[in-house]
């Protein structure tokens, strides 16, 4: 029989102590067996920071293909208070940020939707919810999770035979901590205090508790753990949004909101430059009150040294209450006057705004929003893992999972009630700067908003609801050769059903002429709050000609008045009657089925080259995939012209509609690593890997959307047929493990993804909806009125008596045009696309200094850009970014300090804007600093320090040209100081 030799080098070293005392025995009994004697062994002992790194090291080096793992530095103890904030450590990992905090993770440039999130290694669901639409997205957000209950954090950047398939980024796998593992009594709890001077409303300092019990008995061969969280976290989040989007022309040609070319506008377009005119401008102050619990319970029973059995359940919750105030102006494409900047006249030119002034009336809006949202996932496992003898290893693990987002009353997911004062002439906005300065001229008589003249217009009560819930099973082995090149054989099969329910229901009343009259609403529910200190730390926000004010009002306030006046007029205003709420018959529901099977079986090789020891993983995995979608699809009767421009496709009765899908692949693997020399190796992978489709492209009919404008409407129509992405994958790289803890790594990846899913529009006058835009009343209106302007012509209808029985305006069949539909639908593209990458890392421990580095680099490219000068549809990838850390770390005598700096530079978010149209939507630049302090003031007690975004660094975000500002988050500082004990 083949001897094993244990080498002694300072990895290994450092690996006896890690293994913890269960596995020193055996290491010792392998050394005794080749002669040497355990005191030979020079065990290592680290802790905090070091032993957290060495872990995370460790299984690096370990691993057959690219891993990179975070490790938590004691039970209960994770780097980071949020998860996606510790995997933004990683080299090639950038996260998105939702109030301040990471929600959602994008690897080598592959956003949210191309990773998979596992759950010690079981596949979770998610639950998303969209502020204006049903979700479609598949990705995972970390924000529902503490990071207490989490030992560690996988992320496999190349793909393994025994891997899940669904993400081409990578798969990221979630750890949690077991009491068999930890044996003994370990008890801590820990209290800390979020500050944050966010908030206008909420409090300054809210609490944050954690406790974890464990505890083995019976010679350690019965285990249970229990682990509980409660955050709370009250924040404020100043923005300013284009949130109707842009809308982009061509050329000096008479479109829609074109610019005059009477000089009014310094550096007007020309023939060939491309410029945009924005739909609108908010200033938006949001209230947010965050509250979540996380717990899990496990057990744990290994009656001997062969059988292990784990039953888990987890469980979190995330309610989120949002109050938000705006102040809003709406164009409607009438430029009279500004500048921009200077074209070339050329193809590919494009130019953005400086001064951009419009003439449209008479609104100003006043949005409040009330709305509260609750995250709930649940998860129950069960796990065995028995040696069946020397060479046999097998395992089940089954466990039932689901995850439901939606609101929590009547007053939906999220909404708005717009207060009006109808005294605006114009709106200039200077974009010079980053902010966007709003100086709003009013008529004569009047300086300014005023309570006394204040009433309300339009509202939407917004009601996104989703659940997902999947059911799997996975049966995986491992055989074990004596003496053999073959080391092991790994081999499983796995079957999986996966729902997915999204819906979405929109109760919108379209008064945006006004709803009773200033006199129906006490001057008192409008409160004057300071605008410009809102936005005291953005650049450009000082601008003299800025709004000095706003009014703010509460939910319940304007409810009972707009009610009032319902009542008083017998009205019917909502499903609710006279009281305004949220529709419960959703308008968007559908429903998708996944049943996946799969099997794969891996063969592992160890042998010699030369002198080098060398490593070879080949392995293949077999995917199935059944696909049944079924949605709800309305049937439409006829077009409501609502506001100027506010259109409303009326929908009578409806159908469901299920189509059906398929796809199978053969998924091959190869990683191969070699031990260069010692602590020095090298690695090669190759693999091909899928991502399946998002929700709503797979949708098992043809939606329309209720809201259209005054040239055509948008509709979604879904593809149960489509194939997934389909990645295939080349990995090198090289590291090399230079000192205890230390390490210097590189390396070079591609991506070349065929079946890339895009978005197709076609247009049709589907339904025949008549469109009283257009046709003879409405030329007629123009020839009286001597304007276009769609409110004067609106208004021209109205006056005539041109309405139906409902007193809406609607087209005529036969006599007026047709409204144009334009579909969305999502297609597999016919070419590949290509992505790749370098990578750089260096972790350092300076000696015994107690002083250590960490500094990584991640360049990413590909022909998948975005063609700024087109307007076409466009086949991309979002997300696509280069990402840097540098994290700067001491330890000793009791203290722990850690500064952690993030950069992640400018990315494509997104190819729609918020009118549905073809414009890009680019995340600017950001970077961030993190500080922790600890100090172990005795071997039970720890306090510490936190800050967050300390240097209070602002997002940004711009469409074609950086003037053409789509919304700048003014994110705040915060701190968290607590203690944690330990029993």
């Amino acid at each position: 029989m083949k001897s094993t030799t244990f080498k002694r080098t300072r990895v290994a070293t450092s690996l006896s102590f890690i293994l913890g005392a269960m596995s020193l025995p055996v290491i010792a009994q392998e050394a005794e067996s080749d002669g040497a004697q355990p005191a030979d062994f020079e065990v290592i002992e680290v802790s905090g920071i070091r032993e957290s790194l060495t872990k995370a090291m460790l299984t690096k080096k370990a691993a057959s293909g690219v891993v990179d793992a975070i490790s938590a530095e004691d039970i209960g103890k994770f780097p980071d208070t949020n998860l996606a904030e510790s995997l933004q450590r990683i080299s090639g990992v950038s996260i998105d940020r939702s109030n301040g905090e990471g929600s959602r993770v994008t690897v080598r440039g592959w956003g949210p939707d191309y990773n998979l999130v596992t759950l010690n290694g079981r596949q979770m669901p998610a639950a998303n919810i969209e502020a204006t639409s049903a979700s479609a997205s598949r990705s995972f957000d970390f924000g529902n999770l503490a990071s207490e209950g989490v030992a560690a954090v996988e992320v496999y950047k190349t793909s393994l035979a025994g891997q899940p398939t669904g993400g081409i980024g990578s798969v990221i796998n979630l750890v949690t901590a077991k009491p068999l593992s930890n044996p003994g009594v370990t008890a801590n709890f820990g209290v800390k205090g979020v500050v944050d001077n966010s908030s206008q409303e909420g409090d300054t300092v809210t609490p944050e508790v954690s406790g974890i019990y464990s505890k083995t008995f019976n010679d350690d061969t019965f285990g249970i753990q229990l682990i509980g969280s409660y955050q709370q976290r009250d924040s404020g989040l100043a923005s300013a949004e284009t949130s109707s989007g842009w809308y982009t022309i061509k050329g000096n040609g008479g479109d829609w909101g074109s610019l005059p070319q009477d000089g009014s506008f310094i550096n007007p377009p020309g023939e060939n430059d491309l410029y945009s005119v924005p739909r609108n401008l908010a200033y938006n102050f949001d209230e947010v009150s965050r509250t979540r619990v996380n717990g899990q319970l496990t057990l744990q029973y290994a009656p001997n040294d062969d059988i292990t059995a784990t039953l888990d359940y987890t469980y979190s919750e995330l309610e989120t209450h949002t109050q938000r105030q705006q102040l809003s102006t709406w164009f409607n494409g009438v430029p009279t006057y500004g500048e921009y900047t200077q074209g070339s006249n050329t193809v590919g030119s494009i130019i953005g705004p400086v001064i951009y002034a419009d003439a449209t009336c008479c609104d100003v809006g006043l949005g409040t929003s009330d709305y509260t949202t609750v995250n709930e996932n649940k998860s129950l496992g069960f796990n065995v893992e028995w040696i069946a003898s020397d060479n046999l290893t097998l395992e089940l693990d089954v466990h039932s999972s689901q995850a439901e987002g939606g609101p929590k009353n009547n007053l939906g997911s999220n909404n708005v009630v717009s207060a009006v004062s109808f005294d605006r002439v114009s709106t200039e906005v200077d974009y010079s700067q980053d902010f966007p300065v709003m100086d709003i001229t009013y008529v004569d008589g009047v300086s300014g908003l005023d309570p006394a003249r204040m009433s309300t217009s339009g509202l939407s009560i917004r009601n996104s609801y989703m659940k997902s819930e999947i059911d799997q099973m996975q049966f995986r082995g491992n055989y074990y050769f004596d003496d053999s090149i073959v080391t092991s054989i790994d081999f499983g099969i796995a079957v999986m059903d996966a729902k997915n329910r999204s819906a979405y229901s929109n109760a919108q009343r379209d008064t945006w002429g006004g709803y009773g009259t200033p006199e129906d609403y006490p001057d008192d529910i409008f409160v004057q709050k300071d605008l410009p200190s809102m936005f005291d730390d953005v650049l450009g926000s000082n601008g003299a000609d800025l709004e000095p004010f706003y009014y703010a009002s509460s939910m319940s306030d304007l409810i009972n008045a707009i009610s009032a006046v319902a009542t008083a007029n017998g009205e019917t205003i909502s499903p609710c009657g006279t009281v305004l709420c949220m529709d419960p018959e959703y308008a968007v529901d559908r429903t998708v089925k996944e049943t996946q099977y799969s099997a794969y079986v891996q063969a592992n090789l160890e042998f010699d080259l030369g002198e080098m020891p060398a490593w070879l993983s080949v392995g293949l995995r077999y995917e199935d995939t059944e696909v049944e979608s079924s949605a709800k699809v309305p049937n439409v009767s006829y077009l409501a012209w609502d506001g100027a421009n506010e259109f409303g496709i009326r929908e009578e009765g409806f159908t469901f509609t299920t189509l059906e899908g398929d796809y199978d692949h053969l998924l091959p693997s190869i990683d191969f690593k070699v031990e260069v020399m010692e602590d020095w190796i090298a690695r090669a992978s190759y693999s091909t890997t899928i991502t399946r489709p998002g929700y709503a492209d797979i949708q098992g009919g043809l939606t329309v959307n209720q809201l259209a404008r005054f040239n055509g409407g948008t509709g979604q129509s879904g593809n149960p047929g489509l194939q997934p992405y389909e990645s295939t994958n080349y990995d090198l790289s090289t590291e090399y493990y230079y000192g205890e803890g230390s390490y210097v790594s590189a390396g070079y990846f591609k991506k070349t993804v065929d079946n890339f899913i895009g978005q197709a529009t076609f247009t049709d006058t589907l339904f025949d909806i008549a469109n009283p835009i257009g046709g003879p009343r409405y030329l007629e209106a123009v020839d009286a009125t001597g304007s276009e302007d769609l409110g004067t012509i609106r208004q021209y209808f109205l006056d005539q008596g041109w309405v139906n029985d409902a007193g809406e305006i609607v087209g005529i069949d036969g006599e007026d045009p047709l409204l144009p539909i334009t579909v969305t639908q999502a297609v597999n593209a016919d070419t590949s696309r290509s992505v790749d990458g370098f990578e750089f890392a260096v972790q350092h421990l300076f000696g015994e200094t107690g002083f250590g580095v960490i500094l990584n680099y991640t360049a990413v490219d590909g022909d998948v850009n975005y063609d700024n000068y087109s307007q076409d549809t466009q086949f991309v990838l979002l997300g696509l970014s280069d990402t840097a850390n540098a994290v700067l770390f001491y330890e000793n005598e009791g203290w722990e300090v850690r500064a952690a700096w993030n950069w992640r530079d400018e990315f494509l978010a997104g190819t729609i804007d918020g009118n549905g149209g073809n414009n890009p939507t680019y995340i600017e630049a950001y970077n961030q600093l993190d500080v922790n302090v600890r100090y172990q003031v005795t071997e039970d007690l720890e306090v510490f320090v936190e800050g967050i975004n300390v240097t209070g660094e602002y997002v940004r975000s711009h469409g074609r040209h950086e003037n053409m500002v789509v919304g700048i988050y003014d994110v705040e500082p915060r701190y968290n100081i607590g203690a944690r004990y330990s029993f």
